[in-house]
């Protein structure tokens, strides 16, 4: 068995001394080092252990950015969410003169290496992920460039080395659950988002606890997690709202995903909020205008998303941040779609 040499002191590894130890180019252990994509998958990962191992540095005359843009990338945005954000983050790069490079990811949660590939070649200032993150390795790839990136909101427990800004989900389950049985609700149903993403997680735990809160249990029939769509709360506003023993109260993961619910329950013939009380998530500028008015959590979306741009222009600036994870408040804003319990009128 061979046994790697011994590590040298931080930052006292060169290239030469990555490839000899691999056993590969020193051309091979640069493509690495740039993100290139034409590196086979096993050699790659061998340069990047033998990376980790000597904790390899970057010289201090690497080419800096050679652009005033940074690059926001969204798991898709297709949403009046999305454009919450997208004005969150211009409002602050117009006032810095910066650019945005917009792209999304087609519904995944993490980004293929030729995204990152093109990152590389761009040259941004940094990098702004949206409910979407890097893989380990990734994070590597663009620290070796000193190419700096924060994360909005997470789908997965991030870190604490990475910079990241929130909202405090968890809260936003609680106090949409606390406000359904204030009311009298005792069927409460919840349909969040993918139940492999930390916010969806964190607001059905925040509902979970306004019932252990109040000694109300939590049907397990009536927890469901989907996505943040219209569609997703119509399919699983339908199939609740069938139940012999249907919910009357639906709390939605997003103010979208509420319409969808308010969608189903006029497809059934029922009254929002004679019949179904409805909370949603987000506090979007639609939810005043439909019919009724929506309940809603409100998330600061744009407040979240001007953090983070100035985080990461601060970054950027060689400034460290005084906290990597910062989330902000969470609030109910009561409107007209919900109501107590078996009212009459």
């Amino acid at each position: 068995m061979t046994v790697p040499p011994p590590v040298a002191k931080p930052g006292s590894a060169t290239i030469a001394t990555i490839a000899d130890e691999v056993g590969v180019s020193v051309t091979t252990v640069s493509k690495v080092l740039n993100g290139r994509a034409d590196v086979a998958p096993e050699t790659r990962a061998r340069v990047e252990a033998s990376l980790e191992r000597h904790r390899y540095r970057r010289r201090a005359n690497r080419q800096p950015a050679t652009t005033r843009q940074i690059d926001l990338v969204f798991h898709e945005f297709d949403t009046a969410w999305a454009i919450e954000i997208i004005k969150g983050v211009e409002a602050v790069t117009a006032s810095a003169k910066v650019d945005i490079v917009l792209s999304q990811l087609d519904g995944a949660h993490s980004p293929s290496q030729q995204w990152l590939d093109s990152v590389y070649a761009r040259r941004p200032l940094g990098v702004l992920l949206v409910l979407c993150h890097l893989a380990q390795v990734q994070q590597r790839q663009l620290q070796r460039q000193r190419i700096p990136f924060v994360v909005v909101d997470t789908d997965s427990a991030t870190s604490a080395s990475v910079p990241t800004v929130g909202s405090n989900n968890w809260n936003g389950g609680l106090l949409a659950a606390r406000h359904l049985l204030e009311l009298g609700h005792r069927r409460i149903a919840v349909i969040s988002g993918p139940e492999d993403v930390l916010c969806s997680r964190a607001r059905v735990a925040g509902f979970r606890s306004a019932h252990d809160e109040a000694g109300v249990a939590v049907d397990p029939e009536l927890v469901r997690f989907g996505n943040f769509a219209a569609h997703s709360g119509n399919d699983h506003g339908l199939e609740l709202l069938r139940r012999p023993d249907r919910p009357t109260a639906i709390f939605a993961g997003s103010d979208i995903q509420a319409m969808g619910v308010m969608r189903a329950a006029r497809q059934l013939g029922l009254d929002v909020p004679r019949d179904l009380s409805v909370v949603g998530y987000d506090n979007l500028p639609v939810a005043t205008w439909i019919g009724p008015a929506l309940t809603t959590v409100n998330q600061p979306l744009r407040d979240m998303a001007g953090t983070a741009t100035r985080m990461l222009l601060d970054l950027a600036r060689g400034e460290e941040p005084a906290t990597s994870r910062i989330d902000l408040v969470t609030e109910l804003i009561v409107r007209e779609s919900t109501a107590p319990f078996g009212r009459a009128d």
